[in-house]
C-alpha cells in the first residue's frame, strides 16, 4: 500500500464512524419522542374517554331533572350572596358553586344546582382516580360554576363573570365543536379560578338543541410538566403549532435564547405574577437559528435542525404529534 493512501483511508474512516454516529443518534432521538408523545397521548385518549363517560351521566341529569327536582326534600348547598357558604376545609367532597349576578334568573339557576348536585360524587371519583387532573367542573348557559375541589371563591372569582365568554366554554360550542365530544383547548390559559397557567378537556352538555352547559377538567402545566418531562433524561420542550412552550426542561429553555427562568426553573416561573406564556414562545426567541429552527419544525415540517451559529447546540429533532396540533423537541448539546 502507498504511504499516501493511509491518510485518505483514515480520513474515510472517520467520515463514517462520524455519519454512521450521527445517523444512530438521530435515530435514538426518534425513538425517544416518539415514546414521549405516545405516553402523553395515551393518557389524553383515556381522560377523554372518562370525560364522554361524565358528560353522559350528566346528560342524565338534565334528562330527568324534573324528577330530581320532586324528590329533594333538603338544600345540599346554602348560599351566601352568590357564593355557596361551604369552605375549602369544610368537606372533601362538596364543590364551591356560585350564581353569578350575570344569571338572568336567579331561582331557575338555583334549581340548576340542585338538579345537577349528582356530578359533585362523580367530580370526586374523577379526581382522585388521577394525580394529572388539577380540578373538574361545570359552567352553565345559566351562569352557574361548580368547580370540585372547592376552593376559597370568595376571595378569587369575580362574580359578575361571563362564563360564555370564557374559552372553556365557547371552545364547546356547536361553531368549534361540531362533533359534541369530547375536546382539548389546546392553548394553555389562564385560569379565573387561581390554579395559574392550565390545559383544559371539554365537554359540551346540550338540552335538546340547546347548549345548556360545558364540563370540563383541567390540568396545570405545572402538573403536565412534573408527569411528562421532569424525569426524563435528555433535554425535551412541548410547543403548541403556535410555537408557545407548554413544557420543558430548564436547560433547553435558556439555550434557546428564552426570558431568564425564575430560579432557574421553567415550572416556578410559570407560577409568577408577571409571566406570560407568549414570552415564551420559539419564535420570538432572540436567536436568528433559533428562529429558524421554529419555522422548519412548524411550518415547513421538517424533523430534523443542525445548528451552525450557536456553539453550544448541535441540532434538534422534532416530531408531531398524532392527535392534536403540538410538537415533541428534543435538543441537543455539545459534550
Amino acid at each position: 500500500m502507498k504511504p499516501g493512501l493511509i491518510p485518505f483511508i483514515i480520513f474515510l474512516l472517520l467520515i463514517f464512524s462520524c455519519s454512521e454516529d450521527k445517523t444512530h443518534s438521530l435515530s435514538e432521538d426518534k425513538e425517544k419522542l416518539t415514546v414521549l408523545i405516545s405516553s402523553i397521548e395515551k393518557q389524553g385518549n383515556v381522560l377523554m374517554e372518562e370525560m364522554d363517560l361524565l358528560a353522559d351521566f350528566y346528560d342524565s341529569l338534565v334528562l330527568n331533572k324534573e324528577n330530581i327536582l320532586q324528590k329533594i326534600t333538603k338544600d345540599k348547598y346554602q348560599f351566601s350572596g352568590v357564593y355557596s357558604n361551604n369552605t375549602p376545609d369544610s368537606d372533601s367532597l362538596l364543590s364551591s358553586v356560585i350564581i353569578l349576578t350575570t344569571t338572568p334568573d336567579f331561582n331557575k339557576a338555583r334549581d340548576e344546582v340542585r338538579y345537577t348536585n349528582g356530578l359533585d360524587s362523580a367530580f370526586a371519583d374523577l379526581y382522585y382516580k388521577y394525580d394529572l387532573i388539577t380540578q373538574l367542573y361545570s359552567n352553565s348557559a345559566s351562569q352557574i360554576s361548580r368547580v370540585f375541589p372547592a376552593y376559597d371563591v370568595a376571595n378569587i372569582l369575580d362574580p359578575d363573570l361571563d362564563v360564555t365568554a370564557f374559552n372553556f366554554f365557547y371552545e364547546a360550542d356547536l361553531e368549534h365543536n361540531p362533533s359534541k365530544g369530547s375536546k382539548w383547548i389546546l392553548d394553555p390559559y389562564v385560569d379565573p379560578a387561581g390554579k395559574g397557567w392550565i390545559l383544559s378537556l371539554v365537554h359540551p352538555i346540550y338540552d335538546q338543541d340547546f347548549l345548556s352547559a360545558v364540563v370540563g377538567l383541567d390540568i396545570t402545566i405545572d402538573n403536565f410538566i412534573q408527569e411528562f418531562l421532569e424525569d426524563l433524561n435528555g433535554d425535551y420542550l412541548i410547543v403548541t403549532g403556535k410555537g408557545d412552550i407548554v413544557g420543558g426542561n430548564a436547560t433547553a429553555i435558556e439555550a434557546l435564547s428564552m426570558p431568564p427562568l425564575k430560579n432557574h426553573v421553567y415550572r416556578e416561573t410559570i407560577q409568577s405574577d408577571n409571566f406570560r406564556i407568549s414570552d415564551f414562545n420559539l419564535f420570538s426567541s432572540k436567536s436568528k437559528e433559533v428562529r429558524a429552527m421554529a419555522k422548519a419544525f412548524l411550518l415547513e415540517n421538517q424533523d430534523n435542525f443542525e445548528f451552525i451559529e450557536e456553539g453550544f447546540l448541535t441540532n434538534a429533532m422534532c416530531m408531531r404529534f398524532s392527535l392534536i396540533d403540538w410538537y415533541a423537541i428534543k435538543i441537543n448539546f455539545d459534550n
